[in-house]
């Protein structure tokens, strides 16, 4: 197959270690009609944003072994301009914003100039006018996991009496847009950030009450405000199990460590030590003895990213730092601090 050749930034095995600038080779804009049985789209890339996951993905100990350590894309949040749209319902020229899963796929990481999508794992819509390219890609992984959390969580707030939630990390992505949902549909809030966050939580966001993880009993504070669900996006085990609680969902699980993955795969595989507890919890909540507990991912539907264009103005989207595409290893040691307060993103060409 004849390619052209575009930049990126791959790994082998291990974050930073591994992670350089590259050449790749995506297919030419008259192949793409043909590839495979699945739609797939060519996109040149003006922006992504990176994601606690890029980090914890280079960090698997599958890339160790013998035959898996081959160059890797990385980052899935982007946002760019269509090259060839193949069967996706996108013409050249369209300016589109998305979520790939498969980053690690040869040419489909987002942190490129060029990438090439598969459909069957990407999700993508048109991106508004009054939207730069940078604040797109900062949206579409925590949008559609916040989007999946407040679902999860919705018919055990909305049938109790008081209409209470927890967000776990109110400062975090997710966080951010967890609250800004829940305040939507009339929900009270209280968050946890720590205290140089307060006012941004309260007064840009919207909660109702907070408490500084850094200063105060977490458990102690969270559950004096009686919530009927819990989202939590930091980790940890402080406020499972609130009397009041009905419904827990996590997007990361028990651990709080940032390098290693979290997530549903990990924490209800039978391989994993974490297993048996988490199955525990959930089978206590399905069967009707105790909290319905859950470790969520986020779900990829196209509808709710057309919603976030309709729900966001652009003084909605949070961005905490931007990089020039040639300082992305920066961009990287910036997330990988835990403190940024929005997305940190990549300007890949202006």
């Amino acid at each position: 197959m004849a390619t052209q050749p575009a930049q990126a930034w791959t790994y082998t095995a291990g974050y930073p270690r591994s992670l350089k600038q590259t050449t790749i080779h995506p297919p030419i804009a008259n192949e793409i009609k043909g590839l495979g049985t699945t739609a797939h789209m060519l996109v040149k890339l003006h922006a992504c944003a990176l994601n606690p996951v890029d980090i914890q993905t280079m960090n698997l100990p599958l890339w160790n072994v013998p035959g898996y350590n081959k160059p890797k894309g990385t980052a899935c949040d982007f946002s760019g301009k269509v090259i060839a749209g193949g069967r996706t319902g996108f013409i050249q020229g369209d300016e589109i914003f998305g979520l790939t899963l498969k980053a690690s796929d040869d040419a489909g990481g987002a942190l490129a100039t060029m990438a090439q999508f598969n459909m069957a794992n990407c999700v993508a819509v048109k991106k508004p006018k009054d939207w730069s390219h940078a604040q797109a890609a900062a949206i579409s992984l925590v949008w559609l996991t916040a989007r999946t959390c407040i679902e999860k969580v919705a018919r055990a707030v909305e049938e109790s009496g008081n209409k209470r939630v927890a967000i776990l990390g109110g400062s975090s992505a997710t966080g951010i847009y967890s609250i800004l949902l829940a305040k939507r549909r009339g929900w009270k809030v209280i968050t946890t950030s720590s205290g140089r966050n307060k006012d941004f939580v309260l007064s840009t966001l919207g909660a109702d009450e907070h408490c500084d993880y850094t200063a105060q009993n977490v458990r102690r504070s969270v559950q004096q405000f009686e919530p009927a669900a819990v989202i939590d996006c930091v980790g940890g085990t402080a406020c499972v199990g609130l009397p009041s609680s009905q419904r827990y969902v996590t997007i990361v699980g028990d651990k709080t460590g940032r390098s290693t993955m979290g997530g549903p795969y990990t924490y209800y595989n039978f391989l994993s030590y974490h297993a048996p507890l988490q199955w525990v919890r959930w089978a206590k909540g399905y069967f009707g003895v105790g909290e319905s507990y859950d470790v969520v991912m986020l779900e990829m539907r196209r509808e709710w990213l057309e919603e976030a264009k309709e729900t966001l103005t652009p003084d909605q989207i949070f961005i905490d730092s931007t990089f020039a595409f040639d300082d992305a290893l920066k961009a990287f040691e910036r997330l990988n601090t835990g403190r940024a307060r929005g997305k940190v993103v990549v300007e890949i060409q202006k």
